[in-house]
C-alpha cells in the first residue's frame, strides 16, 4: 500500500482527550516522499490511469488486502517449486498481483481524495513487513537459493525499513527507493529470474558455479546492508548537525 506517507507531529504532545472524542486529528505536517527507481516515471503514468478507471465499489483497503493475499501466495508458491516447477510461474503471478494491489492502493486513495496518511503508512509497512517473511521464508524452502542467504535478505531487508521509518519521523524523509531500485524493480527480477529457473532449473551464473537465485539473492543482501551502513551513518551525521549542543 503505497499510501501518503505518514505526517510528523508539529509538537511533542500526544493528542487531547477531546480531540480524540471529536474524531479530530492533531496538528501534522507531510513528511517528503522521494521515489527515484528506475520505473518510477513510468509506474506513476500506468497507476494514474488505474485508479481512474477502477470501479467506484474498489477502494484502497481492497487493493491492500489484494497485495498482502498475493505476497502470501507467492510465498506459498516459491515453496511448492520444491516439487514442481509450475510454482515459479505462479508466484511470477502472485508478484505480478502484489504490485497491483501494493502500488495502486495509495494512488487510487490520492485520486480520490480519501488518503488516511498515518493508518495507510503503519498497515502499509506493517503487510510489508510481514510479506518480506512470506516472501523469503518461500525462497527459503524452494531449494532454488540457500535457507541462510534468504535469512540474509530479510533480516537486512527488515534493518533497512527501520531505519527507513526512523528517518520518516526524525527528519522528515520518507524514501521508497534505493541507488535507483524499489520494490517494482525487485519484483521484475525476481520474475525474470523465475522465468529462467523454470525453464533450466539448475541455471547457473555465466562463467561461476554459483546457483542463479543463491548469487542474485547474495547481491542483493550485500547490497541491502550497504544501503543501511550509508544511510544510518549519512542520518546520524544529518541529526547531530541540526541538534549539536553547545
Amino acid at each position: 500500500m503505497r499510501q501518503t506517507p505518514p505526517e510528523l507531529p508539529a509538537s511533542s504532545g500526544t493528542p487531547s482527550a477531546s480531540e480524540h472524542r471529536k474524531g479530530g486529528n492533531p496538528s501534522f505536517r507531510n513528511a517528503t516522499r522521494i521515489q527515484e527507481s528506475i520505473t518510477s516515471k513510468f509506474e506513476r503514468v500506468i497507476l494514474l490511469w488505474l485508479a481512474a478507471h477502477l470501479p467506484s465499489w474498489i477502494n484502497s483497503d481492497h487493493l491492500t488486502l489484494l497485495g498482502f493475499v498475493s505476497m502470501f501466495f507467492a510465498g506459498a508458491s516459491y515453496a511448492w517449486a520444491r516439487w514442481h516447477p509450475a510454482g515459479l510461474l505462479l508466484a511470477t503471478l502472485f508478484l505480478a498481483l502484489n504490485w497491483f494491489g501494493d502500488s495502486l492502493d495509495g494512488t487510487l486513495a490520492r485520486v480520490r481524495n480519501r488518503q488516511r496518511p498515518r493508518y495507510g503508512f503503519y498497515v502499509d509497512h506493517m503487510i510489508d513487513s510481514f510479506g518480506a517473511l512470506f516472501l523469503m521464508g518461500g525462497l527459503a524452502i524452494s531449494g532454488f537459493i540457500d535457507w541462510r542467504i534468504a535469512m540474509a535478505m530479510l533480516v537486512a531487508f527488515l534493518l533497512l525499513s527501520i531505519e527507513t521509518y526512523l528517518a520518516t519521523y526524525t527528519i522528515g524523509v520518507f524514501r521508497l527507493s534505493f541507488a535507483k531500485f524499489g520494490p517494482t524493480e525487485i519484483r521484475i527480477l525476481l520474475g525474470i529470474g523465475n522465468i529462467v529457473l523454470w525453464l533450466r532449473p539448475q541455471a547457473r551464473v555465466a562463467g561461476l558455479s554459483w546457483r542463479l537465485f543463491d548469487f542474485g539473492g547474495l547481491i542483493a543482501a550485500i547490497g541491502l546492508a550497504a544501503m543501511l551502513v550509508v544511510a544510518s551513518v549519512w542520518h546520524t551525521i544529518v541529526l547531530y548537525r541540526q541538534e549539536t549542543l553547545r
